[in-house]
């Protein structure tokens, strides 16, 4: 297989894993009261309106010439805190929406490359459904890293006391700085522990799948 072809392949599953994502922010926050990604246009699958230049495209293409695991990040989905449901809870449920939706379309992907035997091939079928799953599962473990404004954060944010809170909300311009610092500073940290969660995640799928094969 060409690197064209490759490499094709990477832009097209970031694309839709990127899409997804940012939608199932939007979708869950509109569930839960607030429609202001509704009214900016942004419950849609057009992917002009989610993607950013860097952490969605740059990024995840540098880590692969790296031979990093894939990651990345798209533009926030605008949600005004206010209306959701449940206050910080639902600030939660919204943010935890985007990395299931990642680790969901791995799933899937797995399913359906174990399915039809395409992870043991080397062919396009076989390097679309392996993409589809480290693409995926890279988005997923990095955006649930606690690190404002990371989505993992949210959560966090939500469990956490007032002191801690205060802390999150001062890094919430510049936490991701850090995570880009952390990546180019300690790549082969970032890499190990990437890849770990990765395998792990993985090594369920196995599991789940065999489970119900046997």
């Amino acid at each position: 297989m060409s690197w064209m072809v490759s490499l094709l392949i990477v832009l097209g599953v970031i694309l839709v894993s990127m899409i997804l994502h940012e939608l199932a922010h939007g979708v869950v926050a509109y569930w839960l009261g607030d429609d202001t990604a509704k009214r900016e246009g942004r419950l849609t699958l057009n992917p002009l309106k989610h993607l950013d230049p860097v952490l969605s495209v740059v990024m995840p293409l540098l880590l692969l010439a790296m031979g990093m695991p894939i990651f990345g990040g798209a533009k926030p989905v605008p949600i005004n805190t206010r209306n959701l449901k449940h206050g910080v809870w639902g600030m939660a449920l919204v943010a935890v929406a985007g990395p299931l939706t990642n680790i969901l379309l791995a799933f899937v992907a797995f399913v359906i490359g174990y399915a039809t035997g395409a992870l043991m091939d080397l062919g396009v079928a076989g390097v679309i459904c392996w993409r589809f799953i480290t693409v995926n599962l890279g988005f997923g473990v990095f955006n649930l890293i606690p690190i404002p404004p990371l989505d993992g954060s949210r959560v966090l944010y939500a469990l956490a006391p007032d002191g801690v809170r205060r802390v999150m909300e001062g890094m919430e311009r510049w936490g991701i700085w850090v995570v880009m610092i952390l990546v180019v500073a300690v790549p082969s940290v970032v890499s190990t522990l990437m890849s770990g969660a990765m395998m792990g995640i993985l090594d369920g799928f196995y599991w789940i799948v065999n489970w119900f094969v046997v």
